[in-house]
């Protein structure tokens, strides 16, 4: 992509250099799958590229639209049509801006996947509706229980068993894959089979082997388990899930493997009778701000190495 607005990149086996001889040029740009992370470059090379910048199969995140934001705030001339298309006026420089930030509606979701789970009840200040309209949904599905007001959003176990259900994740406005993780935890709680199949990341579903081990009961397949067939049914990727429950979890030793499942991990030593040992903890405070402090707010009993058990509130 890169490539194509006119930048030259060399690779060495010390790393890659990128570079650009000249202004880089707009162009047409098709993705093969609605990236975020893609989307999020091709703005950033487009809105100071000379000529107007066609990109298809954009995602469409909320964060997509709040950086469209930011950068139309800076100078920048974008704008997105009705079906995936983005349109971006290279422009011949930016200036500063204010903004307040998206909230995070993924770390709103991992908390409210850890109150489901654990039997609690949390208020997230800041977590919005709007934002997380397809999560909502799908948590009242599990039998949980959310009040929205104009600071936050509640979220709570009200009791009762929790209800197995068939899940399939998606690019926006579908179900992300980042709340997958957290949400299969609080599954293993609920009464039945609940089927998940995952259709953005492929490997996602390998965290669950340590929930095994703790005692939950899930088992992967190749197999795509949903609506319709994904891009990974046919290239032999574990990629859809069968959880039955509920289970009772037990403390485990957990080694953290990257920042969704390390959430996961946490909500299922939470949920779990007895001590568990977790880590690689820091990999945890890349996405999550304050996150030891937000925990032991909570009530959780939480010791780092050289602490005692004094932290419980």
């Amino acid at each position: 992509m890169l490539r194509q607005f006119g930048a030259v990149i060399e690779k060495h086996p010390q790393g890659t250099v990128l570079t650009a001889a000249q202004r880089l040029r707009g162009c047409k740009i098709e993705l093969p799958y609605p990236s975020v992370g893609a989307t999020e470059q091709v703005l950033l090379t487009a809105v100071l590229a000379e000529g107007v910048t066609e990109l298809r199969n954009a995602a469409i995140e909320p964060e997509i639209v709040d950086l469209i934001c930011v950068l139309q705030k800076m100078g920048a001339i974008i704008s997105m049509g009705t079906d995936r298309t983005i349109l971006i006026t290279g422009v011949d420089r930016l200036g500063g801006y204010n903004h307040r930030a998206l909230p995070d509606r993924l770390e709103s979701a991992s908390w409210a996947c850890a109150a489901l789970a654990t039997g609690g009840d949390i208020y997230v200040r800041g977590a919005r509706q709007l934002e997380m309209m397809t999560f909502l949904n799908t948590f009242r599905k599990v039998g949980g229980a959310f009040e929205v007001d104009d600071e936050g959003i509640r979220f709570w176990h009200p009791g009762g068993e929790l209800n197995a259900i068939a899940l399939e994740t998606d690019v926006h406005p579908g179900f992300q894959t980042d709340w997958q993780q957290p949400l299969v935890v609080a599954l293993t709680q609920a009464t039945g089979l609940s089927i998940v199949h995952e259709t953005v990341y492929e490997s996602r579903l390998g965290f669950t082997s340590a929930l095994n081990q703790m005692g939950a009961h899930i088992q992967l397949y190749r197999e795509c388990l949903g609506g319709t067939p994904c891009r990974f049914g046919q290239r032999n990727f574990l990629h859809s899930a069968v959880v039955s429950g509920p289970s009772k979890l037990l403390g485990g030793e957990l080694v953290i493997p990257d920042l969704r499942g390390g959430f996961s991990y946490l909500i299922a030593a939470l949920t779990a009778q007895g001590p568990s040992s977790v880590h690689g903890i820091d990999l945890i405070n890349r996405g999550y701000e304050n996150f030891m402090d937000k925990l032991r707010a909570l009530g959780a009993q939480v010791e780092l190495p050289g602490e005692g058990l004094s932290d419980e509130l």
